[in-house]
């Protein structure tokens, strides 16, 4: 089996188990009443059950757990270090899933569910999720100290985290936008032969595009903090074990126009409430969903656009990608 049709039924098996497990966590939100409620900033009138990042983090997990048992229909073996990251995942993708349970129910402060992103941060370090160095454009490399590979490793991780949440302001938004992600890093992935990456985005793309039967407006539920965060998490550590990995100065931009959509609308929310001297965690109406509703878009409309501008970033990633082969 070759190793794009095994990310292929990969794929099909993540999508075939979100399209079966969010309807279940739907009714199951219902009837435990764990819903988001209208309030002045948000657009639904009526209670709307949240937390469907379950169903995504189940849909997952179930096709890794089952894709360690194909691999080696596949010719391929994982190794002792695939092993330990697929943990290091797993263990890290748990605890972020139960914060944004635990966030979407009883609504954390910012400053510990930020306390709790760091925490999760340093477990998948330990166990080798990390940015070790960086090459200069004069050639050669530059090995950051331990400490410093720590503050950098969880800037990315954190503000990785904290960009995909903040996207996650429109029906179908982030769903939508972390299948076309997780895609163009799946292709990258094949053409730099990072096997284990590759099929770990094939499993994300697939979570992601079923739970957006659901979750497309009008949603008939939400992802929440749950969703948001543990892509968040998922692509952080996926991007540095993957597209970060590279020996060019040019191959640390392709993450980030991959991503570029959700890191350049946080860099804009941190510089336009530093400008109103607001608390950079304090939510506002200045992101560019809802720049494109106020334009008078429909939702459906503004989301849309909104996935047309991360292909576009994608392809330049995807382009970069390829010269620096």
């Amino acid at each position: 089996m070759s190793k794009i049709v095994f990310s292929l039924v990969l794929f099909l098996m993540a999508l075939l188990l979100a399209l079966i497990i969010t309807p279940v966590y739907r009714l199951i939100a219902e009837k435990l009443e764990i819903t988001d409620k209208p309030s002045e900033r948000k657009m639904h009138k009526a209670p709307i059950p949240v937390g469907g990042g379950v169903a995504i983090y189940l849909s997952f997990f179930i096709t890794i757990m089952i894709a360690t048992i194909m691999f080696p229909l596949s010719g391929q073996t994982f190794t002792s270090r695939d092993m330990s990251i697929l943990f290091s995942l797993f263990l890290g993708g748990t605890l972020t899933m139960l914060v944004g349970l635990i966030d979407d129910i009883l609504n954390m402060p910012p400053k510990v569910k930020l306390l709790c992103q760091i925490i999760i941060g340093l477990i998948v370090f330990s166990f080798g999720v990390s940015i070790t160095f960086i090459r200069s454009p004069l050639g050669g490399f530059f090995y950051f100290p331990h400490w410093l590979s720590i503050i950098v490793t969880l800037f990315w991780i954190v503000g990785i985290m904290n960009a995909i949440n903040l996207l996650d302001g429109l029906d179908g938004l982030l769903a939508g936008v972390s299948t076309i992600s997780a895609t163009i890093f799946f292709i990258v992935a094949l053409m730099k032969g990072q096997i284990l990456v590759a099929i770990l985005m094939a499993a994300l793309a697939g979570a992601t595009l079923g739970f957006l039967r659901y979750n497309f407006n009008p949603a008939q539920l939400f992802m929440g903090d749950t969703g948001s965060l543990f892509l968040g998490i998922l692509f952080a550590c996926l991007s540095v074990l993957g597209a970060l990995k590279g020996t060019t100065t040019v191959a640390l931009f392709v993450p980030v126009f991959i991503m570029g959509l959700p890191i350049l609308d946080t860099l804009w929310a941190i510089v336009r409430r530093a400008l109103k001297r607001q608390p950079i965690f304090k939510a506002d109406k200045g992101h560019i969903h809802h720049r494109l509703m106020n334009l008078g878009l429909t939702q459906r409309q503004a989301v849309l656009i909104i996935y047309a501008i991360n292909i576009c970033f994608g392809l330049v990633g995807l382009a970069l990608c390829h010269c620096i082969r």
